[in-house]
């Protein structure tokens, strides 16, 4: 069984994300969705809240699984029995971020092997950062987070957000 796993901290999932899950799901029998903690971000959602938004928002792909996770990732995906990481792009800065990750990684453990996945162009801008900015002052959110999620952001920010 091909097993990948798509690491980020999804806070929240976009629907920039939610697109390379369903493009990477065709390419591996199981996708493991693994929200893991950076130390050094403050989030706005709380792990499980994470998690359940991005179960919610991908219950229309079958063979995608939503896990948690910490540490090293190389040892993640080892104990999940995979040897895939795939991660999304959307700028040459992403790129130069996530290659120098992917360098890492391959030292650690030369089995792995780290798949990239380009952005449709139309979620190129869409980060979670700016997701959160949107909502804090009301933005228009439309076709950028799934539905689940904007209710979610309202309900954090206590304010209705444009269409």
């Amino acid at each position: 069984m091909r097993i990948g796993v798509c690491p980020g901290s999804f806070d929240p999932v976009t629907n920039g994300h939610i697109d390379i899950f369903e493009r990477a799901s065709k390419l591996v029998d199981k996708l493991i969705v693994v929200i893991l903690e950076n130390p050094n971000k403050k989030y706005l959602f709380t792990l499980d809240e994470r998690a359940e938004l991005i179960r919610q928002s991908v219950s229309h792909i079958p063979n995608v699984e939503v896990d948690f996770g910490a540490g090293l990732l190389n040892d993640y995906v080892k104990s999940r029995d995979s040897h895939i990481i795939i991660r999304g792009l959307r700028a040459l800065s992403d790129f130069e971020y996530e290659f120098q990750r992917a360098l890492f990684s391959k030292y650690l453990d030369d089995e792995i092997e780290t798949v990239f996945i380009m952005t449709n162009n139309k979620y190129a801008f869409v980060s979670s950062t700016g997701i959160r900015e949107l909502a804090k002052f009301g933005g228009k959110l439309e076709g950028l987070v799934p539905p689940v999620v904007k209710q979610a952001l309202e309900d954090k920010f206590n304010t209705v957000l444009e269409k």
